[in-house]
């Protein structure tokens, strides 16, 4: 029996922590500031992705996993701003890669830790609900969870071609069965940790930590998001992200 397999596996009773791997540079939104430190309602969004895992009571630790030589930049943004005074959190430098930076991020955790989330910095805006949703189902006994919605749109898989060139499609996924993944992901820490040891060893990197776990036969299953934990990835999320923040403060003082 594969010991990742869900009969094999026992509720959690130790503490969560959420890892953010923060370290990347997001090309996309294009040059200048590191994505997670760019500003959304004059904060930088890896503070309202800390605060996000901090709102949830079953959350003690936050990792901070910054570029390579900006743990002490990182450290004083996050010393300047106010977090639960319940909740620790901890910055380290990260690796080349995500995968390296994630590891680096579970490396550091205590030993009674047994709950890990992984978070993306540019998802700042996850409500708590889902993350407790997600804690919550680890501790009942699934290895590994990720929050995912359901698509909006239909789905093609084509042969890939030149940029802007016509793509000849090759089939027409059906849509009821596919779901859009999200963060936090949860796992059972010793899942976790097999993932990552023996992806690393294989050299097959990943950039969804639950995709890790599939690899290995462990068995992921899914909880239902939310629409405002999306990614900030393109200049127009980060406008859609201003406005959805601004809405929390106008309806709750946030």
């Amino acid at each position: 029996m594969s010991p990742m397999s869900p009969s094999s596996a026992e509720p959690s009773t130790g503490r969560t922590a959420a890892v953010i791997p923060a370290a990347g540079r997001g090309v996309r939104l294009g040059p200048g500031t590191p994505k997670a430190l760019r500003a959304l309602g004059g904060t930088p969004m890896l503070i309202h992705a800390v605060r996000a895992m901090a709102a949830s009571r079953a959350v003690s630790l936050v990792v901070v996993v910054a570029p390579p030589d900006g743990a002490p930049e990182v450290k004083n943004l996050i010393d300047g701003h106010a977090l639960p005074e319940r909740t620790d959190y901890v910055v380290v430098p990260g690796g080349a890669t995500r995968q390296e930076s994630v590891k680096l991020g579970i490396d550091a955790l205590p030993e009674d830790v047994s709950v890990v989330l992984v978070h993306d910095a540019a998802r700042p805006l996850v409500p708590v609900d889902t993350v407790d949703a997600v804690i919550e189902t680890v501790r009942d006994g699934a290895p590994a969870v990720v929050p995912a919605l359901p698509l909006a749109d239909t789905v093609k898989e084509v042969e890939p071609g030149e940029p802007g060139a016509p793509e000849p499609v090759l089939s027409t996924p059906v849509r009821a069965r596919l779901r859009a993944v999200q963060t936090p992901q949860g796992f059972d820490r010793a899942t976790l940790v097999r993932a990552h040891e023996r992806v690393a060893v294989d050299g097959d990197g990943a950039t969804d930590d639950a995709g890790m776990v599939e690899r290995l036969g462990g068995t992921v299953v899914v909880v239902p998001g939310h629409e405002e934990a999306f990614k900030v990835t393109r200049p127009l999320d980060l406008v859609l992200a201003e406005a959805v923040l601004a809405r929390r403060r106008a309806n709750d003082g946030f």
